[in-house]
């Protein structure tokens, strides 16, 4: 019986809040393909975020990687520096970092200089996205 994908305790056995960087892979999320190759800053807060994933690396659908691999840029020590996982149809995503946390600039614990006139952060991207996906399927 081939072991599944599990989420696990952080490494470091604890929990753990910080703000990060992530980056945003080629991807088919509904959510989160529109932001493919950017890094961006997201507040994680998690005691249980660790994904640990069983298979080879190419047998999930990875939108979303810590952008550092080593603790604390990899904050629970997820395999293949995994901050979300994706179905293959891109209509469901599990994500630890916490993006409705990092809307805004002012929730940034540093925010680009060359975009400090922004009203919101990339990451409202993630929720127009979803917005229109579902808007597209029932006929608005």
């Amino acid at each position: 019986r081939k072991e599944k994908p599990r989420m696990l305790h952080n490494a470091s056995q604890k929990f753990e809040s910080a703000f990060i960087n992530v980056d945003i892979l080629p991807n088919n999320s509904i959510m989160l393909k529109s932001l493919e190759g950017q890094r961006l800053g997201i507040w994680i807060a998690h005691g249980e975020g660790k994904f640990q994933l069983p298979g080879r690396e190419s047998e999930y659908n990875i939108p979303v990687k810590y952008s550092y691999k080593a603790y604390p840029g990899n904050p629970n020590g997820s395999d293949f520096d995994t901050a979300a996982i994706c179905s293959d149809d891109g209509r469901h995503l599990a994500i630890m970092p916490h993006l409705e946390r990092s809307l805004y600039p002012w929730n940034w614990a540093s925010y680009p200089n060359e975009r400090k006139y922004d009203e919101v952060s990339p990451w409202i991207e993630a929720f127009v996205n979803a917005k229109k996906w579902i808007e597209e399927r029932n006929g608005k």
